[in-house]
C-alpha cells in the first residue's frame, strides 16, 4: 500500500525498511503527532544476553524515542515461565526464578546502551510482566479474560497451525502463552497508557489478540506494528554465524568479534543493514550500499564501526578496526583478537591442535575442526595447517600462537 505519513516515526520506519505491517496506519499516525505515544516490545528472558536477532527491534525503540515517543521494554519475567511457541518445533526448556532474574539482569545492560531511561515524557521505562502475571487468580482470570478468546480462532493462527500441521505436540501450557501476551497489552494500557505494541511479523497474531482483548475489556483503541523477519541475501536467518549466536553482551562475544560479524556482511546486504542498524542518513546508506568491487569494503567498515559504536562505544570500534587492519592487511596478530588462555594444567603433557581450534571457538566440534584442516581451511601462525594430529605443549605456548579458520576468523592461544 502507499501511505504518506505525517509523523516522523512512521516515515522513518518506512524509509529505513523497518515496517512490515500496521493494524491502523491513520489512527497510529494521528496518535503519534498528538503527543508522546507509549509503545512496548516484549522480551522473554531465555538467555543472559540479547543477540543480533533482537537488534532491529531495539533500533525501532531507539527511533521511537528520538521521535518523541515513550519506549517500554517489557521483560517477560512471567511469560518466560510458559514459553512462546510461535514458529517453534518444540517446547522451550522451563527456567526457574533465579535463572530468569539473572537473564533479565544481563539483558538490561544492552537496553541502557540504546535508550535513555527516566521519568520524563519520552524517557524509556523497563517493566517486568511478573508484576501482574505472578499473582493472577486462575478462576478469575478464566472468567474475566479467558471468555474473550475463541479456541477456533487461536487454532487458525499460523504460529499454532504450522506446529499442528506437522503433527508436533503443542502443550496446554504453551497454548496459554498468547492469552498472557494479550493480557500484557491490556495491563500496559490500563497501568501506563500504552497505545502500541511492536514486534517481529511472527508476533502479528499475538499483537492482534491484545488489541482485541483491550477493546473488549477496556473499550480502548490501541495499535500494533510489526517489523519484517530479517534474512540475509542468501536466505539465512539474520544473526547466526559459524560460531553460533551473535550476542550483544561484551562478556559473551568480544567487541572485536561483533565488529567482524558486520565487516563480513555480504555486498548485497550492506545498504539494507546500514539503514536498519545505523543512524546514517538514508541517502548516505543508499550511496554506500551501491558501491562495487573493493569500494564496498569501505562501506562495510563504516557499517561495522557505526553498529559497534552504538553498542560498545567509539573506542571499542576503533580498536576493533585497528586489530582487523593488523591481522588482515599486515599479517600481524592485533591486540583485540579473541584470546584463549590456558593453564599448564589444561595443557598437561600436550593438547591437540583440534582441541585448541574447538576451545578457541573457531569450530563447533572436533569433527568440524578436523574437516577444516583436511580441507585446507586452517592456519597456524598464518601458515597452512595440514596435520590434524599435531600436539602442542606448554613450551610452544610460551609465545602466543595465532589460529585461523578461513580468511576472516582468527584467535590467539596463550599460556596464562
Amino acid at each position: 500500500m502507499t501511505y504518506h505519513p505525517k509523523s516522523d516515526f512512521i516515515r522513518i520506519m518506512m524509509e529505513r525498511g523497518f515496517l512490515a505491517d500496521c493494524t491502523d496506519y491513520q489512527g497510529l499516525d494521528d496518535a503519534l503527532i498528538n503527543g508522546a505515544v507509549p509503545a512496548y516490545i516484549g522480551y522473554d528472558a531465555t538467555a543472559k544476553s540479547l543477540h543480533v536477532g533482537h537488534l532491529m527491534n531495539i533500533m525501532v525503540l531507539r527511533w521511537l524515542q528520538k521521535c518523541g515517543g515513550k519506549p517500554i521494554t517489557l521483560m517477560g519475567g512471567g511469560t518466560t515461565k510458559v514459553g512462546d511457541p510461535s514458529f517453534r518445533s518444540d517446547e522451550r526448556p522451563l527456567l526457574d526464578n533465579a535463572a530468569i532474574d539473572a537473564n533479565i539482569a544481563g539483558m538490561q545492560q544492552v537496553f541502557e546502551k540504546y535508550l535513555s531511561y527516566g521519568d520524563g515524557d519520552s524517557d524509556a521505562i523497563m517493566l517486568n510482566n511478573a508484576e501482574w502475571l505472578d499473582n493472577l487468580n486462575y478462576l478469575e482470570f478464566l472468567r474475566d479474560i479467558g471468555r474473550h478468546f475463541s479456541v477456533n480462532r487461536m487454532l487458525s493462527f499460523e504460529s499454532v497451525k504450522s506446529r499442528l500441521d506437522r503433527e508436533q505436540s503443542l502443550s496446554f501450557l504453551e497454548f496459554n502463552y498468547m492469552i498472557l501476551q494479550a493480557y500484557d497489552f491490556l495491563e500496559l494500557n490500563r497501568r501506563y497508557g500504552c497505545l502500541l505494541q511492536m514486534g517481529g511479523s511472527d508476533q502479528w497474531g499475538n499483537i492482534v489478540n491484545g488489541i482485541d482483548l483491550t477493546r473488549r475489556v477496556l473499550d480502548q483503541e490501541i495499535f500494533g506494528l510489526t517489523t519484517p523477519l530479517l534474512t540475509t541475501s542468501d536466505g539465512r536467518k539474520m544473526g547466526k554465524s559459524q560460531g553460533g549466536a551473535i550476542w550483544l553482551n561484551g562478556d559473551m562475544l568480544s567487541p572485536y568479534e561483533f565488529w567482524q560479524f558486520w565487516r563480513n556482511t555480504t555486498d548485497a546486504d550492506t545498504g539494507k543493514f546500514l539503514k536498519i542498524f545505523t543512524e546514517l542518513p538514508v541517502e548516505e546508506c543508499d550511496r554506500l550500499g551501491a558501491l562495487e568491487g573493493s569500494d564496498i569494503n569501505a562501506a562495510k567498515i563504516i557499517l561495522a564501526n557505526e553498529v559497534t559504536t552504538l553498542l560498545h562505544g567509539a573506542v571499542a570500534a576503533k580498536n576493533a578496526e585497528a586489530t582487523a587492519r593488523e591481522v588482515f592487511e599486515k599479517g600481524g596478530v592485533g591486540d583485540d583478537l579473541p584470546t584463549l588462555t590456558l593453564t599448564a594444567a589444561d595443557i598437561g603433557d600436550g593438547i591437540s591442535i583440534v582441541q585448541l581450534i574447538v576451545k578457541s571457538g573457531l569450530a563447533g566440534s572436533g569433527k568440524e575442526a578436523k574437516r577444516l584442516i583436511t580441507e585446507n581451511g586452517a592456519r597456524y601462525n598464518d601458515e597452512p595447517l595440514t596435520d590434524a594430529g599435531l600436539m602442542v605443549d606448554a613450551a610452544t605456548l610460551a609465545t602466543p600462537i595465532k589460529l585461523s579458520a578461513g580468511k576472516k576468523r582468527h584467535a590467539l592461544v596463550q599460556l596464562g
